[in-house]
């Protein structure tokens, strides 16, 4: 798994521009530069290719929660820490703005919808082949097409398993969508974990922040309210410090005394 060979390459205290990279890798340049790509989405490692906290907590050896991602949250914590870094910015739009627009969709729909942002703001450069293939990529790490013969294939299908992006239609009438549900296969804690990493919640959070805004646990899992309400539910179920409230209408999830967003993922993996 590149992922796990590439964090224990820098945990050892090794660079991606040393020349032996390829070597002690046991990969060709592009590999190098795409697994370093990778591990800065997903936010394992910073911008100075040291690893990072999360990086250290799910990855590590000795003390990581899950080294080899057997545990399915820990693939749902990728997925978030890639939408939420913006490091690779399409996740970020994907999740947080063009689904909300399109329902269904495909590569061109996607292109023309950068475009039309690149014509309201022209430093962004726009450059058609690039969000293109960018949008593959997207593609294939949550989908797994075999078809494709791109360097990214190493990491194609690393997030087909949490079932975010489903197809319909073949060949050139093939669209994709992505559709807001309960996901029962998203644990709790997972979304426990995102509202306490998130530093524009407080100590009172309401349901339609949980739900619409950006990076929100709605946005980012694709959960719909009743989805969302569910996950609050069994949140409160193992902590008593959180409440969810019902007043004049307006629905909140409180925090009496609010944990550490990764005291969640300690109890969580058994640490």
């Amino acid at each position: 798994m590149w992922i796990k060979k590439g964090f224990d390459f820098v945990q050892e205290g090794k660079s991606f521009n040393d020349e032996d990279a390829v070597i002690k890798l046991g990969v060709g340049k592009n590999m190098v530069s795409s697994i370093r790509f990778w591990l800065k989405a997903f936010s394992i490692i910073d911008n100075k290719d040291i690893p990072t906290e999360f990086g250290k907590r799910l990855f590590d050896n000795g003390t990581g929660y899950d080294p080899f991602l057997e545990d399915e949250a820990s693939i749902w914590l990728l997925h978030y820490q890639l939408v939420k870094s913006g490091f690779s910015s399409i996740y970020s739009i994907v999740f947080n703005e063009f689904r909300k627009e399109k329902l269904f969709f495909d590569k061109d729909s996607f292109v023309n919808y950068i475009k039309r942002i690149g014509e309201i703001n022209p430093a962004l450069n726009f450059n058609e082949n690039t969000v293109g293939k960018d949008f593959d990529v997207f593609v294939n790490l949550y989908k797994n097409d075999t078809e494709s013969k791109d360097v990214e294939d190493s990491f194609s299908g690393i997030l087909s398993e949490i079932d975010l992006l489903k197809a319909t239609g073949k060949g050139v009438g093939k669209q994709f969508f992505i559709e807001n549900n309960e996901r029962d296969n998203l644990s709790e804690a997972v979304v426990l974990f995102s509202i306490l990493d998130n530093l524009n919640y407080g100590n009172s959070i309401s349901l339609n922040s949980l739900e619409f805004d950006f990076n929100s646990p709605g946005s980012i899992f694709a959960l719909n309210r009743s989805g969302l309400v569910n996950k609050i539910m069994e949140m409160i179920s193992v902590n008593k410090d959180i409440t969810f409230t019902d007043q004049a209408g307006i629905k909140e999830l409180q925090f009496k005394n609010k944990p550490s967003a990764y005291s969640v993922l300690d109890n969580y993996y058994g640490k």
